[in-house]
This record gives C-alpha cells, sequence and structure tokens, in this order.
C-alpha cells in the first residue's frame, strides 16, 4: 500500500533529467539566455521611458511584454539553475514558494495573451480609424487597457490557484521542472473534478479570446489594407503587423507545444523542456522582434552606438 504523507510543506521536484557531461553545458546555455532575457528586456523598457520620442501608445503598450518576461523568467529560471547543479534528492521546495512559482508561471502565460490583445486592438484603431487614432488611444485609455490586461489575467490565475491550494495534500512529488497548477493539484488525494472543470475551461476561454480578437482585428486591418490606395498607409500596417504576429505566433506555438505533449507521457523530458522554453524563447525574441523591426528604436541603437568624432587638439 502506498505511504502518503499528509499536508506536507517540503515538495520534490523533479527537475531536468540531465547526464553528468550535459549538467555544465546545459546550465550555461539557461544561465546566457537568462541574462541576454534580463539585458534586452530591461534595456527595451528602460529605452521607451526616457526617449519621448518612444512615448507613443504602441511603444508604452509593448512596454507590458518586457515586464512580463522579466517577471515569468525570474521566477522559474534561477531556481532551475539551482537545481540543475544539485542532485534530484535534494531539488526540495517549501509549499509556498512552489504556490508562487506556479502562480508567477499561470500569470506569464495569461498576460502574454492578454496583453497581445491589448495590442491587437491599438494596431487596429491606428490602421483602420487612423484619423481619431489620438482621440481614442488617450493616456486614460492606455492606462485602462493595461489594468484590464493584468487584472483579467490576475482574477482568472488567482481562481484557478484559489481551487488548487484548497485540497489537501497526500503526495510530495512534483514532476515538473518547475511548479505549475496542474503539477500541485496531483498531489490531492482528494476530487478535482472542479479544478479540471475550471482548468480547461480558463484555457478555453483564454484560446478563443485571444485568438479571436487577433483574427478579427487582422481580418478588418487586411480589408482596409486591400481597398486602399495609400501605400505608407499599407507599408506601416506591414511592419507594425507583421512584428506584432510573429511576436504573438511564437507565444502561441510555445505554449501549443506544452499542451500536446501533455497527451503523450512517453515525452515527459521533451514537455519539461518545452515548459521551460514556453518562458526563455518569447523572452529573448521579442525585444529583438521589436528592437530590428522598430524605426524609433534602431535610430536611437544607431546614435547610441556611433562613434563619436574627437576634435584635433590644435
Amino acid at each position: 500500500m502506498e505511504n502518503y504523507t499528509y499536508n506536507s510543506f517540503i515538495l520534490q521536484l523533479d527537475g531536468l533529467n540531465v547526464s553528468k557531461e550535459s549538467i555544465y553545458p546545459v546550465f550555461l546555455f539557461f544561465f546566457f539566455s537568462y541574462l541576454f532575457i534580463m539585458l534586452a528586456n530591461v534595456g527595451i523598457a528602460v529605452l521607451v521611458f526616457t526617449d519621448k520620442s518612444l512615448h507613443q501608445p504602441m511603444y508604452l503598450l509593448f512596454c507590458n511584454l518586457p515586464f512580463n518576461d522579466i517577471l515569468g523568467n525570474s521566477i522559474m529560471v534561477p531556481r532551475l539553475l539551482i537545481d540543475i547543479l544539485r542532485p534530484p534528492s535534494e531539488r526540495l521546495i517549501s509549499y509556498y514558494e512552489c504556490v508562487v512559482q506556479a502562480f508567477a508561471s499561470h500569470m506569464f502565460g495569461t498576460a502574454s495573451h492578454t496583453v497581445l490583445m491589448i495590442m491587437a486592438f491599438d494596431r487596429y484603431v491606428a490602421i483602420c480609424n487612423p484619423l481619431r487614432y489620438s482621440a481614442i488611444m488617450t493616456n486614460n485609455m492606455l492606462i485602462k487597457l493595461t489594468v484590464s490586461a493584468w487584472g483579467v489575467a490576475f482574477v482568472l490565475v488567482g481562481i484557478l490557484l484559489g481551487l488548487t491550494i484548497r485540497l489537501n495534500r497526500c503526495r510530495t512529488q512534483i514532476s515538473s521542472p518547475y511548479c505549475d497548477n496542474a503539477s500541485l493539484f496531483k498531489l490531492s488525494c482528494e476530487s478535482v473534478f472542479i479544478n479540471n472543470i475550471y482548468g480547461l475551461t480558463f484555457t478555453v476561454v483564454l484560446l478563443t479570446s485571444s485568438i479571436g480578437s487577433i483574427v478579427l482585428t487582422y481580418t478588418k486591418i487586411t480589408v482596409v489594407c486591400l481597398t486602399s490606395k495609400n501605400k505608407s498607409l499599407n507599408s506601416k500596417a506591414l511592419k507594425t503587423c507583421s512584428t506584432h504576429l510573429v511576436v504573438y505566433l511564437i507565444m502561441f506555438l510555445s505554449g501549443m507545444s506544452i499542451i500536446i505533449l501533455h497527451r503523450f507521457p512517453q515525452y515527459s523530458d521533451y514537455r519539461k523542456l518545452s515548459s521551460i522554453l514556453f518562458h526563455i524563447v518569447p523572452g529573448s525574441l521579442n525585444p529583438i522582434i521589436y528592437g530590428v523591426q522598430s524605426k524609433e528604436i534602431r535610430k536611437f541603437l544607431s546614435k547610441l552606438f556611433k562613434p563619436h568624432k574627437v576634435l584635433p587638439s590644435i
């Protein structure tokens, strides 16, 4: 008969299954990825807030993504780096730390969708209603959009974790490289029917809203571009919308890979790796994509790194 440990406050993390030969290469890969994520995202956020030419709704809304990438990766990656260097038996985590990690992980994924939804609305207004853009996208509207994106994510994830915290625990093994809601409620020996129903509803509502808003806004943008003979408008739409769409697809495909691999238990190691890359890949690529595509950001960087002429001494 299986031994149970009820409501233990010390949990065991599986972590990544890394061979002894691969420990340091894997550690260095994740370490430098995390370092790049921090430097790139903090740099982009500071740049937008300090350069007045970038004080535009598009860039101010985009700053939500660097903040989300910094938050999501800072909760998960440092702990992962420590566990890689530890033997499996020493990968212990407190229950409260596990709950915080799970909350931050789900906030990261949910806020990625909600932030990209409000960014899609901004692009829709800019291209479909250019004459009313400044009247619609006021500072007050930017605050409302930002608060709604984070507020909706907070409420949805709060209910998700709240339903899990209420359960009594009889197991201590977390079968993931970091804590998430599914790994937490699997610790319980009670019925998790409500958790599964809410989790499924949560996922369907979030994905339906996210995909629906992207399809709707981009369909209307495409119609405007096809019927408009304004080459400048079409060029601007292509640049800004392609950037936003690429960022969305990266985030969406990274998330879908985890959902698909959950259906194949024999590929658990690949699922663990994909769950880590879900944080690292968007966090690394988002600042690069926006930095390369943005004319204003390229101008600022060219001025910053342009060698200054030294006047010859007389």
